[in-house]
């Protein structure tokens, strides 16, 4: 992987989405493949039966029921007493988690600058939709803190219960605040997520998931417990299409190891099979635990990801 030579970091609403941008989501909202029920009365349609003003069925009347749901007309018509049933409306959470280890800043365009932007987006669509959003940083540096841009494992830094549109610029200035940097432990940031994390909903990861022990026992610690989880995949062009050839002395971006190779035809088909092997491992493993894989490349339009890739996968309607 190849680090951003150069990047303009963003700092407000402004730099993470264009007014067309914001625009193209107005009309979206949050889904779910399930149905969830929330601890506050909002904007989710669900299938449990409640007292708001949407008539949705009737039930014979059994003793002990609120008699000021009774329907009367019907009783009139048949003598027998009959409840009214409503659909209730309740809130569906969304949890935006991304990686912000090293090797999140690389790519041209740069991953991580591009993981802010989905991440953005998606709550943007979940706060104008009165929905609760919380967002989730693994291993991020605090922007004052370039002197400490050095391995800290498992750092974790959130955001909760955001609601309503005037909390957009709050998490804005969330996602721009930290930079990414350090080796991530990415099972015990999963750990301290799965522990802290409430009520029920959907949970959006970002990562290339490139970890070197692995994303599997993190993501066991992840899946459940209330939330429909969704993988984003972010890959640069230069990782699916590495444009160096020749002799080569490669260092790690995390852990500063190195390697010296000779990058020649056969040697980037191989690594070329060997990443489509690990992604399509991923996959598998997504899939057997119910959860939903997108792989997306870092120049991919955030728009076109947001309203047409996870609008497929029943993230948003």
């Amino acid at each position: 992987m190849l680090r951003t030579s150069t990047i303009s970091r963003p700092t407000k609403l402004e730099d993470l989405l264009t007014s067309k941008e914001i625009a193209r989501l107005d009309p979206l909202d949050l889904a779910s493949r399930r149905v969830f029920f929330g601890k506050l009365k909002g904007e989710r349609r669900s299938k449990k039966r409640g007292h708001s003003v949407e008539f949705a069925d009737h039930r014979p009347y059994v003793s002990g029921d609120d008699l000021r749901h009774i329907d009367w007309n019907i009783f009139g018509r048949l003598d027998k007493l009959f409840l009214k049933l409503f659909l209730e409306e309740e809130d569906l959470s969304l949890h935006v988690v991304l990686d912000a280890s090293a090797s999140s800043d690389c790519g041209e365009p740069n991953k991580y600058h591009f993981m802010q932007r989905c991440a953005m987006a998606l709550g943007y669509v979940g706060l104008v939709n009165l929905n609760r959003v919380a967002a989730t940083i693994m291993s991020g540096i605090d922007a004052a803190s370039d002197d400490a841009r050095k391995s800290q494992p498992s750092v974790v830094r959130a955001l909760r219960d955001l609601r309503g549109r005037r909390r957009v610029h709050d998490l804005a200035r969330f996602l721009c605040a930290m930079r990414p940097g350090g080796t991530l432990d990415f099972r015990a940031a999963a750990e301290r997520i799965a522990l802290s994390r409430r009520g029920k909903g959907v949970m959006v990861l970002f990562s290339d998931f490139f970890f070197k022990d692995g994303y599997e026992d993190g993501l066991r610690l992840l899946v459940g417990h209330g939330y429909d989880v969704v993988l984003v995949q972010v890959l640069s062009p230069q990782e699916l299409d590495p444009p160096v050839r020749g002799d080569l002395r490669l260092k790690d971006i995390e852990d500063a190891e190195t390697a010296e190779v000779t990058i020649s035809a056969p040697l980037l088909k191989r690594y070329q099979s060997n990443l489509n092997a690990y992604c399509q491992r991923l996959r598998e493993f997504a899939l057997r635990r119910d959860m939903s894989l997108v792989t997306v490349r870092s120049d991919t339009p955030v728009d076109t990801l947001i309203a047409e890739r996870l609008r497929r996968l029943g993230v948003l309607k």
